[in-house]
């Protein structure tokens, strides 16, 4: 019988095609294809021979490392779902994904060994706990725990779990995003066809292994093409820009955050950036300035929107149209259909329209990890409903508006926070800028906006009112200005507007009481 055709066999083509050359380059230590590919197909082997496979999944929780890979492809080849979880989390927020996952085993890296049992500790008492395996050749790749079963475990098939991404979990409590092999395949078809990679590109990794793009945008389909991935665990402005040069990086993705850490660096405008062909953006619309400042060093930054659910790649814009689109998210990536749909009417928005953006196509993720209910929500007879406002040109190029929740209604005329965000950071003393609506008696919502300054930048609230007021309509104008050393954010930088929202609605009814 063949072997099945699945994610895990990009790897082991990959070996067989350019077994010297170098998969992975973690911190210096560098692993070919030839060795990448013998440890993967010895674990899978392993785990197989322990009793698991399909419908089993290993949580992680590791920085990004050549043993998580290794990990990754074991459970790739033998049809189990990787799970892998955030590092950066509280032990009790650990806790809960470790409950919701209901992994077979919990592999850990050494740096979070420590995190982990405390986590375990909380999910699961002495009680019914999953085995814990280090990682590494010393670690699960020489013992697998067992797990019990002596029953012979079905090959891996297309439709199986490959990856379970946690949500960010702005919102709400996160939710285990289901990937399936066949979905990683199309996703990386997709991202193949719009942003190609070959064996000469080296891609720098330089998000954390527990978002998909860590994954899903550049590392995958590198490693399936035969390319280098060199891995960065954590992010550190001068050493990338060192790594850059040194290693002659062609390709890397990162969050606008991340772009403008690098360009606001003391080494920045002696840093060698020449080798890069392709730098992708995602998590956020960069700002102008950013975009100028890449442009200024000979690099456009090429715009991309996606989410976990979308596996996640669902628009890009192409180096050739930056100019002319400024601030847009580009076009459909191949193999991905998108609609707008009227927020009240349900309908479909034909045209220049503005509307919520859904995504069709077989990247779409199987659903969320034991909820059903969440799942249904999240999909309109196979439409991924995003959640996001977007808007579509007459030339079909997209641009994100706002967030569909965000959104407030200020003396009944909508405001999108976006909007007010984008005119607070032209100020020059604002490093970023979230805006949320509060309940009003009079207007039915206001805006209150929670503004970081710029290191070292003095700048009173009266001063961004009258920059606001200059740029925008007074009823988008915020009510109030709350300076603050940093806005929350999640792992993957969103802003975490709940938190915000609370924060204002609260200081608002003491404001209120007071008055009484």
């Amino acid at each position: 019988m063949n072997a099945p055709h699945t994610v895990g066999r990009w790897l082991v083509d990959s070996a067989a095609r350019s077994p010297e050359r170098i998969a992975i380059d973690d911190r210096g230590l560098t692993v070919d294809y030839r060795s990448l590919a013998d440890r993967a197909v010895s674990l899978a082997a392993r785990l197989r021979d322990g009793g698991y496979g399909p419908g089993d999944r290993i949580a992680t929780v590791s920085a990004s490392s050549a043993d998580h890979v290794v990990l990754f492809f074991g459970c790739a080849l033998a049809g189990i779902a990787f799970v892998p979880l955030s590092w950066r989390l509280t032990a009790e927020e650990l806790s809960r994904l470790l409950s919701s996952s209901r992994p077979a085993i919990v592999a850990a890296d050494d740096e979070h060994a420590t995190l982990v049992a405390e986590a375990m500790q909380i999910a699961n008492g002495d009680d019914q706990a999953p085995p814990v395996a280090m990682l590494g050749s010393a670690g699960i790749e020489a013992r697998v725990p067992a797990s019990g079963r002596t029953d012979t475990a079905r090959a891996v098939r297309d439709d199986d779990a490959l990856l379970i991404v946690y949500t960010s979990g702005s919102e709400a409590e996160p939710k285990g995003a289901i990937l399936t092999h066949e979905g990683c395949f199309w996703n990386n078809l997709a991202l193949a066809g719009a942003l190609p990679l070959d064996e000469d590109d080296v891609v720098l990794a330089m998000l954390p292994q527990f978002h998909v793009a860590a994954w899903n945008v550049q590392p995958l389909l590198a490693w399936w093409r035969g390319a280098t991935v060199v891995l960065e665990s954590t992010f550190q402005p001068s050493r990338v820009l060192r790594l850059i040069a040194e290693r002659g990086v062609t390709c890397t993705m990162g969050v606008p955050t991340q772009y403008r850490l690098l360009a606001d660096d003391p080494g920045w405008d002696a840093a060698d950036v020449s080798s890069l062909r392709l730098a992708v953006v995602g998590g956020a619309t960069a700002a102008p300035d950013l975009l100028a400042a890449w442009a200024d060093r000979g690099v456009t930054l090429t715009a991309g929107y996606g989410l976990t659910e979308a596996g996640p790649n669902v628009l890009c814009l192409a180096a050739a149209e930056a100019s002319r689109h400024p601030g847009a998210v580009g076009r459909p990536y191949p193999h991905v259909e998108v609609r707008l749909v009227d927020p009240e009417s349900g309908l479909t928005l034909d045209g220049p329209a503005t509307g919520e953006l859904q995504v069709h196509g077989p990247s779409v993720f199987a659903g969320y990890l034991g909820d059903p209910g969440a799942t249904a929500r999240a999909l309109d007879h196979g439409w991924l409903r995003t959640g996001d406002l977007a808007a579509r040109d007459a030339s079909g190029v997209y641009r994100v508006v706002d967030r569909l929740k965000d959104i407030y209604i200020s003396g009944g005329e909508n405001v999108a926070p976006a909007e007010v965000e984008r005119a607070l950071e032209q100020h020059p003393l604002v490093e970023a800028a979230a805006v949320v609506g509060v309940p009003d008696p009079v207007w039915g919502e206001r805006g209150v906006a929670f503004v970081q300054p710029r290191a070292g930048s003095l700048v009173s609230d009266d001063e961004l009112l009258a920059h606001a007021r200059h740029h925008l309509a007074g009823f988008k104008v915020p009510v109030r200005i709350v300076l603050v050393d940093e806005l929350p954010r999640t792992g993957s930088q969103k802003v975490r507007r709940t938190l915000l929202r609370d924060r204002a609605a609260r200081a608002a009814k003491e404001a209120s009481d007071e008055r009484r």
